[in-house]
């Protein structure tokens, strides 16, 4: 008798990717990028353009090289313990600080549904921490449990996306006259601002290569849905962004908190925008699912590379790392609750330009490492230190505050790794 399989299959690699890209964030950009006019479709267009070649690059090295752990297990190839930590640690960071800002989508979102969420103190923090809880346990339980959770997931959150774009082409190709917006001067910093902010929806490109051991023959699958989901991803980010400056006033977009559903709502009418915040909230939690599976997979490939402590590397029966998950989780847990104060918009934004910030170093150093790694591959060197140039150019434009706490939450690591390379506990 043949066993289930375990592991993540081609179409669950391939939600995994496009679920991590495609999640809160897709509903409240529209709102962000209004003030900047046309330089938001420059700025996508860029991003597109590095998330592609980012993408290209993890494509290639997952092929030539398949290796658990990512970004951080190309950088310790190439470069050796400390450098890989440096990596690790900062998208470890970026992962479980990005979570929080999911969580709270999930709740934020629920509370247009149900208004009461809003109005009891507290309820809102208990209910997102809730929900990383419950994903948390699901992780635990098996890779494949939460690879079926984000195959359902990313099928349900791209409806709304899709009917928004298929409704805008309707109008178009009917001659729907497109609406007049106010001239927002196209200059490099309105888009280096927008590229900051739009790379948001491309972090998790790489999610495939971190659980690469779990996936059924990696090298060829994980290559195929990186590349795959990332474009896709972009088709529908530019495609909801046409839609927008087409047919829906900018100051109307920027002052809504949700842009999707009003769009939906202005012509299908206003009960659509309860379902639509519906689909937002399974969108979250389907990302925030994802992005669990990968923040407990980081601990365990740094642990069993010899740069955290050995108490990670243990895995459950059924091949999860459950210490790392709990570990992960709490650090997500008390992020959200001390930060809670903020208010679930503000928050959102506060810890997603965090994330951001601490998430764009693995990003540049894996991209350096694949030369070394691929020095056969002339045709990707280009590629590479483009996409190294564009990581740079989009840290810029999250501005000072943002790069500040980055780097402070890097630095905080570093008296662990030295710690740990003289105890190795």
């Amino acid at each position: 008798m043949t066993s289930a399989p375990r592991g993540l299959g081609p179409w669950m690699v391939l939600a995994l990717v496009i679920g991590n890209l495609i999640g809160s964030g897709v509903y409240l950009l529209p709102a962000t990028l209004a003030p900047l006019g046309t330089n938001q479709i420059f700025g996508w267009l860029v991003t597109i353009a590095g998330a592609l070649a980012l993408a290209t690059v993890f494509a290639r090295l997952s092929a030539r090289r398949p290796m658990a752990g990512g970004p951080y297990a190309y950088v310790q190839a190439a470069f050796g313990p400390f450098p890989g930590y440096v990596c690790a640690w900062s998208y470890w960071v970026m992962l479980w600080a990005g979570n929080g800002a999911l969580a709270v989508a999930v709740v934020s979102n629920l509370s247009l549904v149900f208004p009461m969420i809003g109005h009891v103190a507290g309820l809102p923090a208990v209910l997102a921490v809730a929900c990383v809880w419950l994903l948390t346990a699901i992780n635990i339980l098996g890779v494949r449990k939460a690879g079926d959770i984000s195959l359902v997931t990313t099928a349900i959150k791209l409806v709304p996306l899709v009917a928004l774009i298929g409704l805008a082409l309707v109008l178009w190709l009917r001659g729907t006259p497109v609406i007049a917006q106010p001239h927002v001067a196209i200059t490099g910093g309105h888009i280096a601002m927008a590229a900051g902010l739009t790379f948001w929806g491309f972090l998790g490109l790489e999610s495939a290569t971190v659980p690469a051991e779990k996936v059924e023959n990696a090298a060829r699958i994980v290559p195929i849905a990186t590349l795959a989901g990332t474009a896709l991803a972009g088709l529908i980010y530019i495609g909801i962004s046409l839609a927008f400056l087409g047919y829906m006033p900018d100051a109307v977009s920027a002052a809504s908190p949700a842009p999707v559903a009003d769009f939906l709502g202005r012509y299908f009418g206003a009960t659509v925008a309860g379902t639509v915040a519906v689909f937002a909230a399974i969108s979250a939690f389907g990302t925030l699912n994802g992005f669990i599976l990968v923040q407990g997979e980081m601990p365990l490939a740094m642990a069993c590379g010899g740069v955290f402590p050995r108490w990670f590397e243990r895995e459950t029966a059924a091949g999860t790392p459950a210490r790392a998950h709990l570990v992960s989780s709490a650090l997500l847990s008390v992020v959200t609750l001390l930060n809670f104060g903020r208010g679930m918009g503000d928050l959102f934004t506060f810890i997603a330009s965090i994330s951001l910030a601490a998430g764009m170093l693995p990003y540049a150093m894996t991209m350096i490492a694949a030369i070394r790694l691929l020095p056969g591959e002339r045709t990707l060197i280009p590629v590479a230190l483009f996409a190294t140039a564009f990581t740079g150019w989009a840290t810029w434009g999250l501005g000072g505050e943002a790069v500040g706490y980055g780097v402070v939450l890097i630095l905080i690591g570093l008296p662990i790794y030295w710690l740990v390379r003289r105890t190795r506990v």
